[in-house]
């Protein structure tokens, strides 16, 4: 198994943002952050690469967002000099059951506030001459565990090359709070919602299977390994361009 140099990764992250930021042209980074480990990451960085002054972080809760999710997010930004907005989207949400053929159900709402919250950070990055940073991890990426067009869509991805696992240690290495680094995952879309209950196994145990997946040319090896690469497999569409006819 690979093993990481925290603090190399760290700066190596930091060199990309810092890089593709000085390239873009823009003057601001906007990032969405929930208040889980992923998005504290990816700001975290983002900070130390261009300077937190320069960074604008989003919070956008729905109704079913825990305060102590916000608390969390205030004491990040605070401790990193990042600049912060909170954003609530219940409004907009509401605002979609007026339309024709409105259905709601745990996967339909998750997906429009995934997608809801992305809109709006495209729009203060547009408003304000500013890229998107993503937040997305490779365990995410390669289960599909992820929206179209939401939280997947973004102008740069720092963590996109880290396992849940390697997230988790850089994240202590960079100093995110002990109260984002020992929450349970969730993507907050449901009131009690956690990323490892809805996948059906742990992250440790996904990390694992996805690393020797990848080792042994993708052929699985026990149940659970067949269990994770069916996930890859059913979820490839999401990581390819949509079928097109288009020919340079």
């Amino acid at each position: 198994m690979e093993i990481l140099c925290e603090g190399c990764e760290c700066e190596k992250i930091e060199q990309m943002i810092r890089h593709t930021f000085w390239s873009s042209g823009r003057k601001r980074i906007f990032i969405g952050l929930s208040g889980g480990i992923d998005s504290a990451l990816a700001g975290v960085l983002s900070s130390k690469a261009i300077g937190g002054e320069n960074v604008y972080g989003y919070f956008l809760p729905s109704d079913v967002t825990p305060e102590k999710d916000k608390e969390d997010v205030e004491d990040l930004c605070n401790k990193f000099g990042i600049n912060l907005a909170i954003v609530p989207i219940s409004s907009i949400l509401h605002s979609f059951e007026t339309i024709p053929g409105y259905t709601e159900t745990k996967y339909l709402k998750g997906n429009l506030m995934a997608r809801i919250r992305m809109t709006l950070l495209y729009y203060y990055a547009n408003l304000n001459d500013g890229l998107v940073c993503g937040t997305s991890n490779k365990t995410e990426y390669l289960l599909g565990y992820c929206t179209k067009h939401g939280d997947e869509a973004a102008d740069i991805q720092p963590l996109l090359h880290l396992y849940k696992t390697d997230v988790h240690r850089l994240a202590k290495e960079a100093g995110i709070p002990e109260t984002i680094l020992n929450k349970e995952p969730s993507a907050g879309f449901y009131t009690g919602q956690t990323d490892e209950d809805e996948i059906g196994f742990s992250y440790e145990e996904i990390d694992a299977a996805l690393r020797s997946l990848e080792q042994n040319g993708w052929k699985a090896s026990g149940n659970t390994e067949e269990d994770i690469l069916e996930k890859v497999k059913n979820t490839a569409h999401k990581r390819n361009r949509p079928p097109n006819l288009l020919k340079f």
